[in-house]
């Protein structure tokens, strides 16, 4: 009886762990990290503007002469100089203008720094021209040119000038010559839907709009018409020195029901 048993015992026992169900194990996911390529984060090349600009100077009566465009950085630490005011500066520090370094410029190989579009004067005494806010030129915000911030050229913000303005610090704002009314759709006129559709757009040195965009609009059509009405519009231009400049503005199209 005691061998009938055990052996009794072992077949249970057998079936008992023939029948145990083991969880498998989970396969562990392994994520690879790659970096986006370059050109996915670094600033493309207009195929026929690069936008932006920048100016300089430190108010001094001689205009700055012709010269090479300092070194372009992301970030501009120290505008570039003509004629040093600190002689002894604590920290030394590359002057730079505000140009994404993938952007080339022709060379002129000048031995020194100044506005590439000045006229060459070999006699010319060393100047950072009539501007302000350091950097060379008769702009200002320490970058090289006729415009505003850190970068070169016409224009502001930054970059490589032939951009657009804004419309303060000498740039007078242009003046709306002729201005259609936009028309009602009868969406609007059954919906009853009236207010103001903000525009931006810029309006180039000959008083035409373009680039026009909704800022705030209405709806029910009267978006599509303001642009169409404003497309019309005709402008005495912005001035920058007694000259036309291209520069963005924004304009309110007003719709009211009567």
């Amino acid at each position: 009886m005691v061998v009938h048993f055990g052996l009794l015992g072992l077949l249970l026992a057998g079936v008992a762990v023939g029948n145990q169900v083991v969880e498998q194990a989970k396969k562990r996911e392994v994520v690879t990290l790659v970096a986006p390529p370059p050109d996915s984060y670094t600033l493309r090349a207009a195929a026929n503007v690069v936008g932006g600009g920048g100016g300089g100077g430190d108010r001094d009566p001689l205009p700055a002469p012709k010269g090479r465009v300092p070194k372009f950085a992301l970030l501009q630490i120290a505008p570039p100089q003509i004629v040093l005011r600190n002689a002894a500066p604590k920290l030394t520090v590359e002057a730079t203008v505000t140009v994404p370094p993938l952007v080339h410029l022709a060379e002129n190989h000048m031995p020194t720094l100044g506005t590439p579009s000045a006229v060459a004067m070999p006699a010319a005494p060393p100047s950072n021209g009539t501007g302000s806010g350091g950097g060379i030129g008769s702009g200002s915000g320490g970058g090289v040119g006729v415009g505003h911030g850190a970068g070169v050229g016409a224009g502001s913000g930054g970059g490589i000038g032939g951009g657009v303005f804004k419309v303060g610090g000498g740039i007078s704002a242009p003046q709306a010559i002729s201005a259609p009314d936009p028309q009602y759709t009868e969406e609007a006129r059954l919906s009853k839907t009236q207010g103001t559709c903000t525009l931006w757009l810029i309006v180039d040195a000959s008083g035409n709009p373009r680039d026009i965009r909704v800022v705030r609009g209405l709806g029910s059509g009267l978006d599509a018409k303001a642009m169409e009405a404003v497309r019309q519009w005709r402008f005495d231009p912005a001035l920058k020195d007694g000259k036309p400049v291209n520069v963005e503005i924004s304009v309110e199209v007003e719709f009211r029901l009567y």
